[in-house]
Parts: structure tokens; sequence; C-alpha cells
């Protein structure tokens, strides 16, 4: 179960990023799908789970082909996925350079009409789910009932707290995953994952604090790295020259998220996950350049790393 923004993207390819108030020339301009939620969605309908997705998108043409694309091009069920008359789908403005380094501008539009009692009226679907994942591109009101129904019927949360915000309520809410990049994981524990080996004592008990269960870091090109109250380990990820990073966070979690369902190893779930990640960078968009199960099963397999434990 996922629940999260729906966006249509619209991406300009640029030789390098502006600066404040700088105007730079696009050399292309693409339209398509995104919005964290049904990225990693996406993600983990390719992973072969079955996906159902919770989120809203306008009473318009942009959300009527979203919804049909999910629904024929995915397999993903879209019956929860509420259309808001009065808003329009949600719109993210995304430059990407040479380097593959994105800015993004989101423009919420229907997402934000998320509310807690479209989430309480999928309650029963949340509850039968093997995980629920979750980000916060959608209304924190919305992101709390969901976990609180999860927590309540034992289902595992998979929080990918992106973008960050400062009022979401650690320490109230039980998550098994929570995922994050450096820059994330330094605001949200004070500290940078460079020091996580010098002063395992303290990040544990900063995961008992905020009632999460395991740890994973993402560090793009280096590896992720993994924190639990027993183990430290890292994974390395697959070495790719990028090309448009958009969506390769998404497809991390998507992937990560699916191999919990099926029962994966910790180690093989981020193993699965690091490499799906990388795939996505090598062609621009979000859903067009996310791997199958068949390809990062075979990236997997051939770049296979055992951790570092710690």
């Amino acid at each position: 179960m996922v629940v999260g923004s729906l966006n249509i993207d619209l991406i300009a390819r640029v030789h390098r990023l502006p600066g404040p108030g700088e105007t730079v020339a696009a050399h292309t301009l693409l339209r398509r799908f995104g919005g964290k939620g049904a990225n990693q969605a996406v993600a983990a309908a390719r992973q072969g789970a079955a996906v159902t997705m919770i989120g809203c998108v306008g009473d318009d043409a942009d959300g009527a082909a979203y919804r049909k694309h999910l629904a024929v091009q995915e397999k993903i069920n879209v019956q929860i996925i509420k259309r808001i008359a009065s808003e329009p789908t949600g719109t993210a403005l995304i430059a990407v350079d040479d380097q593959g380094q994105n800015n993004i501008v989101v423009a919420a539009g229907a997402n934000a009409k998320l509310t807690t009692s479209v989430v309480r009226t999928s309650a029963g679907v949340i509850r039968r789910a093997q995980v629920l994942l979750l980000q916060l591109e959608i209304p924190l009101p919305a992101v709390l009932a969901a976990m609180r129904i999860a927590n309540a019927a034992s289902v595992p949360v998979v929080f990918n707290p992106s973008p960050l915000r400062h009022d979401f309520l650690w320490g109230r809410i039980a998550l098994h995953t929570v995922i994050v990049n450096e820059l994330e994981a330094r605001q949200i524990f004070g500290g940078p994952v460079g020091d996580i080996k010098k002063n395992l004592g303290e990040w544990r008990r900063l995961l008992v604090e905020r009632r999460i269960t395991q740890l994973l870091v993402t560090r793009g090109a280096q590896s992720t790295l993994c924190l639990t109250s027993e183990r430290h380990f890292t994974i390395p990820t697959l070495k790719v020259k990028p090309v448009d990073t958009v969506g390769a966070g998404d497809a991390f979690a998507g992937t990560f998220a699916a191999r919990l369902a099926e029962g994966y190893r910790l180690e093989e779930a981020i193993a699965r996950a690091n490499c799906a990640g990388a795939l996505t960078t090598l062609k621009p968009g979000a859903h067009d350049s996310m791997p199958t199960r068949a390809i990062t099963e075979r990236k997997a397999l051939l770049r296979h790393v055992l951790p570092r434990s710690h």
C-alpha cells in the first residue's frame, strides 16, 4: 500500500542549474508522470508487488490520464485515488543539468486535498497490506492517519520523509524502516552520518527515541548505510554514469518496500533497491526509467557484494 502524491512532471534539461535570480536556456522539455508517491508505487509494481495507491488527482485530463496509466500500464489498483473537482492535478517543475543533478519546485494541486477522512475510509485496505509506504508530498494529517492505522494492525511502516518537515511527530509513531539521504539524516538526527560508526550508542539511542527499527541512508554513488539496534553495515551501489537522478530515491524506496513485503533478508532487499535506484538514473524521467524485476535481479546477482558489518 502506497499513500502519496501524483504529479505531472515538466522536466527541462539545462547545461547547468540556474543560480538565484538567473535565467538559463533549456535544450529540451519533457512531460512525464511523477510525484514521489506514484513513483514509489510504480517502482514497487515493477518489482512484482501487488500495489494499491491512495492519493488525489484533479478531475481533469491529466488526472484521468494518470489513473489510466497506473491501472493499464503498471497494473496498480487506482480505485482509492480520489478525483478532486476544485483542484488541478499536481505539477512538478524540474531542471536537470548535464551531470544529472536537479532542482525541483512542486505545486501540490489536488495532492493537498488528501484528507484524513479519505485515508480512514481505506482503513480496511491498509490493514490487509504487507507493507505501508509513505512520503511527505501530501498533507501531514493524512500521513499520520495512515501510519496509525498501520501501527494498530501491526503493518510495517516504511517512511521516506521527503521533502522533510520539522513538524513530523517523531517518537509518536512506530516506524519499521526510515529511508533518508545524508542531508535528511543530519537534519533529523543532528549529526553527519560519518559519525555513526564512532557514536553507535548515541545513534541507536536516537533510533529508540524516534521509535525507528532500522535506518537506511542512501548516499548517491557511495554505499548505502544501514543501522539497527544490533547491526551497522553498508551495501555498495551499482556503479553507473547518471543521466538524470530524478526518481532514483523513489526507485530505491519502492523496490525496498516490495522486497520487504516479499520476505527478503534486509541485506538482499537493500542490494536490490541500490540496483534499482542506480539503473533509474540512466534515462530521463521517473517512470520511464524505473527497471523491471528481471533487470534488477540480473544486475544485483552480477554485482552482489556482502555487507560490511560493524
